[in-house]
């Protein structure tokens, strides 16, 4: 399947269901439609426990493709099957085309 057949066959989660998985309740978030919503960082619950923070900058992608958001994705997919709780953010993703490199978000 190419990537338009893939992304045509995904069932989206309600976007209410994606944050109550990470303790966001839906009074913190601010919806546009269903799957999507931004977050009002004043209303999230604040614990001692401090999160950590994995920053992908600067990755040339390979022939292939894989760059910044592919080792990103992999990343929380795979701290999320060791039970990790992950969220990750696609920054600009889609930026490999503007400098003539091979890219257009994954």
């Amino acid at each position: 399947m190419n990537d338009a057949e893939i992304s045509l066959a995904a069932t989206l989660e309600p976007i209410s269901d994606i944050a109550a998985s990470v303790n966001i309740s839906e009074d913190a978030l601010i919806p546009y439609g269903h799957h999507m919503a931004k977050v009002d960082t004043q209303k999230l619950p604040t614990s001692g426990k401090r999160g950590k923070l994995v920053l992908v900058t600067a990755v040339s992608p390979t022939p292939a493709g894989e760059g910044k958001s592919t080792v990103s994705v992999g990343i929380a997919d795979a701290l999320n099957l060791v039970g990790s709780k992950t969220m990750v953010a696609l920054r600009e993703p889609s930026l490999g085309p503007v400098f003539g490199m091979k890219g257009g978000a994954t």
